[in-house]
């Protein structure tokens, strides 16, 4: 083992009197005790986080029932709902931030295996891209949904409270009337409760095999949780044992599984983004296309929040993701998982309890899939939501009105200076004109808060998992790179056309050419960190090629 450096050697005495000093014991060096790091991404600012000691509690448990050492350290943690229009820019680089400090701090104190106890956006990515990265042997617990409050009927949770801020933005609500309903938004633990990136990334851990069955749709209140994490403490002692390294488990199959689930589901467009990072970190490389040709096979089942009414307990209801990869199961590629079975095994076994929440494929919500690339002379790529947008905006042809910061696209709204049929444009928000590629589901719900039926938006920075109607995001190359985005000025029709996957703005080779040599990069103030992201990001798009 990794860890038998530090219990041979005469020359680490020394370390194990500091590692006794921590707490451990002599028995603690056995040859048959392996060194298991605990990654806890707890704090008491992120509602999907504040159980998560509780969890690791049990993990650690399991860890020395199967004969392990556990070792825990802290993981930071951004709460996007938060952090979002305040200060956005930090945290997609949360996401390399994360994978860094595992890697620091399982090679420097040369543990055996990991388990990564996490929840939300940036966070579980960035743990899969460590394990990865690491090879060592993996385990992912992901802290589970939050449930919904039911008032008068009606599902009532913080996200819809960005939608709010339109109707107040549109004149439709009052400032009073919408604090009255602060309380009655407010859930408790878990990830958000749709099908936002959070638990689309839960979903997808559990389909690469990283977590355990039904670990995604668990809710964290449910006492079912703890019971994962402890058997998630006890399996990584296995694994280790068994020598089963996170790349056994990640392998090219199990991305392509990954992906049809998330277009089965109708998941958060950020998978576009994490999806091929974290692939990349295993040595496979996943192109953005992947994704569309998925799409195109695989049909819509679910109808989830944003897109529908159902929650993610709903889905755990119904079967969670074993009865999704049923549905599924004839195009489901073996690969196999921290479970011990072949995901082949836990599509067979899967068993949908409601064929309203997890249709069947002839019953589907929509015959494709939930994510569309779209290409034209405006983008290399862009990435859209298909299934979250009207069927009537589905081609769209408009005006350009172009904002460069998330607060004069609000104030816009505020003023009624937009109207039905423009196509808003948000250049500059990529991850090196940001920099740090913020979301933009404040405009964009605001957008759809003030009523507005037949307004897209397009925008180099990305979407929430929150985000639906017409909003074409990770636009590549971004403006700041010398994107065509960055030419599109005011009154510049814009043709969208989603079955056709297109994207254009009508101007010529020529004059987006001249226009951009005369565009001005907007001034922004920059910490060191986002200095070094921008650095990173320019001269290559948001997929680092």
């Amino acid at each position: 083992m990794r860890s038998d450096i530090l219990k041979k050697n005469i020359e680490t005495l020394p370390h194990r009197a500091l590692l006794m000093s921590s707490g451990l014991k002599q028995e603690d060096f056995g040859p048959d005790r392996p060194f298991i790091g605990v990654a806890n991404s707890y704090n008491d600012i992120i509602p999907g986080h504040i159980h998560l000691n509780e969890l690791t509690l049990e993990v650690k448990r399991g860890i020395r029932d199967a004969g392990g050492v556990p070792l825990e350290w802290g993981v930071p943690g951004v709460c996007d709902g938060v952090a979002m229009y305040v200060e956005m820019r930090l945290s997609l680089p949360s996401r390399e931030h994360i994978a860094d400090n595992i890697e620091i701090m399982v090679l420097s104190h040369s543990l055996d295996g990991w388990v990564g106890v996490t929840d939300c956006d940036k966070i579980t990515p960035g743990m899969l891209m460590a394990a990865g990265r690491l090879n060592l042997p993996a385990v992912i617990l992901t802290g589970g949904p939050m449930k919904a409050n039911i008032i008068d009927g009606k599902k009532r949770h913080p996200i819809e409270g960005f939608g709010i801020v339109g109707q107040v933005k549109a004149g439709t609500m009052s400032e009073e009337e919408a604090e009255k309903l602060l309380p009655i938004m407010a859930c408790g633990a878990g990830s958000c409760v749709g099908l936002y990136t959070a638990n689309t990334m839960s979903v997808v851990t559990e389909v690469l095999g990283m977590s355990l069955t039904r670990c995604a749709t668990t809710l964290a209140i449910d006492p079912l949780k703890r019971e994962q994490a402890y058997e998630s403490g006890k399996r990584i002692v296995e694994l280790v044992k068994e020598d089963i390294k996170a790349r056994d488990i990640m392998t090219e199959n199990a991305f392509n599984n990954a992906i049809r689930v998330d277009m089965a589901m109708g998941g958060s467009t950020n998978a576009a983004l994490h999806i091929p990072a974290i692939a990349k970190e295993c040595g496979i490389d996943i192109d953005v296309d992947l994704f569309d040709k998925i799409s195109r096979e695989t049909p819509n089942l679910c109808s989830i929040i944003p897109a529908g009414t159902n929650e993610m307990a709903d889905v755990d209801m119904a079967g969670g993701i074993p009865a999704v990869l049923n549905r599924l199961k004839d195009m489901i590629m073996n690969s196999p998982t921290v479970n011990g079975k072949e995901i082949g095994r836990i599509a067979e076994s899967g068993d949908v309890v409601d064929e309203d929440v997890i249709r069947t494929l002839e019953n589907a919500y929509h015959r494709v899939g939930g994510i569309a690339v779209l290409k034209g002379n405006v983008a290399h790529s862009g990435i859209i939501k298909q299934t979250a947008v009207d069927k009537e905006m589905s081609v769209h042809s408009g005006p350009a009105k172009v904002f460069y910061t998330e607060k004069d696209l609000l104030d816009a709204i505020e003023a009624r200076g937009i109207a039905e049929g423009d196509v808003l444009v948000l250049p500059f928000q990529g991850p090196a004109g940001a920099p740090g590629m913020p979301e933009m589901l404040t405009p964009t719900d605001a957008i759809k808060g003030a009523g507005y039926k037949k307004v897209a938006l397009i925008t180099d920075g990305r979407f929430s998992g929150a985000t639906t109607g017409p909003c074409i995001g990770h636009i590549e190359m971004e403006a700041y790179n010398g994107g065509a985005i960055g030419a599109i000025r005011d009154g510049d029709v814009i043709d969208i056309d989603i079955p056709n996957r297109k994207l254009n703005v009508r101007l010529s080779d020529q004059e987006i050419k001249e226009r951009l040599e005369d565009t001005k990069i907007p001034e922004r103030e920059l910490t060191p960190l986002l200095e070094s992201y921008r650095d990173k990001f320019t001269g290559i798009n948001c997929y680092g090629k």
